[in-house]
């Protein structure tokens, strides 16, 4: 079998990752898969290979051009050379560094690659989808008519649409802001308001009426998991509700013994039926122990199958987000033991196993295993949503890199790009039913947005440029998923 595989353009890469909480929403601790730093409040950081359209810190770069008058229009996410798109660094177990990863393509040229798929994978659909696909993707008239990553920030004075303290039960708490030293929270009051139509405004009781009935599933990285602790405190208004169910035994989501926590969490809301998930898979590949007898195994990283728990569950879900990115570094790779696997035997073709290329590959397998799938549950409503951007200056996570600006810069400015800023992302979708939940160049431009300096303990340390305070930015995230559904 004979894959082609077209790249155009500059590919887009930014990253950010952390921990999964306990059904209380205050556990500090990282994941088994995830790499800890006690001395950084128990936060974990990760640097992915960047490249494309970034600067030389690592982050996604706009082009702003000055009008006349003062507001400011954002046109276009131009690539750059980057300069340090090899610099890509992963935290082990043991707090040391891994190798730059150097298998990283900057090549903005067209580049031709074939990738020769085993006969006997039958999980991937090898038809990758370019530039001219004959099967654009159907949208309702109300999607065709409102590009919602259009538009601009404007200040609401009826934000933000829970408080940081009081969404204990679903918010982690190295996530609110509030509870931190922070003193500013003027990022808190900012709306996004799309160019070419009006945003339905989101009220909890419409979510939990349009989704009588139905499973909304999350499945990706922390930051996946920012979006939907976001989601639960803006359904619940941010607060606790005792009503609410934690049905995770349903879906074999519990805390295994010696475990840290469960790989995710399923809440049901029992006036209406609606269960809302989130399931940690931070590559979006079925992960399968080469021994099981071994504590210490290699993993056989199947690059073309579904996660198993997708593979399994996704007969039940009626809207699906799935996302990735933040963890394909060689570092990470190594740390996990994950050897990239594709048709059923490891990977032994040059080309995939470049990281850039490995997670590009990855994620064209999963977007059209998804749509695959499309046809045998008509209901069921799929999103890839694209990078969340990092806002490093200065240096990266580990090398003093910060995102010191506390107040918001982006009023004023418009977002006025056709084409998404994730690369990747757009190519996958084109020519399927799996829509683009696109939020990356409208999370650009809102850098002090991220949890920065601050912390719960108030220690010194590292910066986190990657993760956003909540209430924030996923919030409209979840804002624009609603639109759509």
């Amino acid at each position: 079998m004979l894959v082609t595989y077209l790249r155009t353009e500059a590919h887009v890469e930014t990253v950010v990752t952390s921990q999964s909480p306990e059904s209380s929403g205050k556990d500090e601790s990282s994941i088994a898969e995830e790499m800890t730093m006690k001395d950084l409040d128990e936060r974990e950081f990760e640097i992915a290979p960047t490249k494309g359209m970034v600067d030389i810190g690592g982050n996604l770069t706009n082009r702003v051009e000055e009008k006349e008058e003062p507001s400011k229009v954002i046109k276009s996410v131009e690539p750059e050379k980057n300069e340090t798109a090899e610099d890509s660094f992963s935290v082990t177990e043991s707090g040391g560094n891994q190798e730059p990863d150097s298998g990283v393509d900057n090549s903005k040229q067209e580049e031709r690659m074939d990738f020769q798929v085993p006969s006997g994978s039958e999980h991937f659909n090898a038809t990758l989808p370019v530039e001219n696909n004959e099967n654009p993707p159907i949208l309702d008239k109300k999607q065709a008519a409102c590009n919602f990553a259009k538009g601009k920030w404007v200040v609401d004075d009826q934000r933000p649409l829970y408080s940081g303290f009081s969404c204990k039960r679903w918010l982690s708490g190295m996530w609110a802001c509030r509870m931190t030293q922070r003193m500013n929270f003027d990022y808190e009051t900012l709306k996004w308001q799309p160019k070419d139509c009006q945003m339905e405004e989101f009220e909890g009781s419409k979510f939990l009426k349009r989704m009588q009935d139905k499973t909304l599933a999350f499945v990706g990285d922390s930051l996946g998991r920012q979006q939907f602790q976001s989601l639960m405190c803006m359904i619940t208004g941010g607060k606790d509700r005792p009503d609410v169910l934690d049905v995770g035994r349903e879906y074999g989501l519990v805390k295994a013994k010696g475990a840290v926590r469960p790989n995710g969490w399923v809440y049901r809301f029992p006036s209406t039926n609606t269960t809302v998930l989130y399931y940690w898979s931070a590559s979006l590949c079925d992960l399968e122990p080469l021994n099981i007898t071994n504590p210490a195994t290699e993993y056989a990283m199947h690059l073309d199958r579904p996660p198993a728990f997708l593979h399994r569950f996704i007969h039940r879900f009626d809207v699906l987000v799935l996302n990735t990115g933040h963890h394909w570094n060689r570092g990470k790779l190594n740390a996990n033991r994950w050897i990239m696997y594709v048709g059923g035997a490891r990977n032994t073709n040059k080309k995939i196993a470049e990281i850039g290329r490995a997670k590009n590959f990855t994620i064209h397998s999963i977007v059209s295993w998804v749509n695959s799938q499309l046809p045998k549950y008509p209901r069921l409503k799929a999103f890839y949503r694209s990078i969340s951007p990092r806002h490093f200056v200065n240096g990266d996570w580990n090398t003093g890199g910060s995102c010191n600006n506390e107040m918001p810069m982006s009023i004023g400015k418009e977002v006025l790009q056709d084409e998404s800023s994730d690369v990747d992302a757009e190519s996958a979708v084109r020519g399927t039913k799996v829509r683009l939940l696109d939020i990356t160049a409208l999370s650009q431009v809102r850098d002090e947005g991220h949890i920065s300096q601050f912390t719960i303990k108030g220690t010194p340390g590292a910066q986190d440029c990657l993760h956003w305070c909540l209430p924030g930015v996923p919030d409209t995230w979840n804002e624009l998923l609603f639109a759509q559904i």
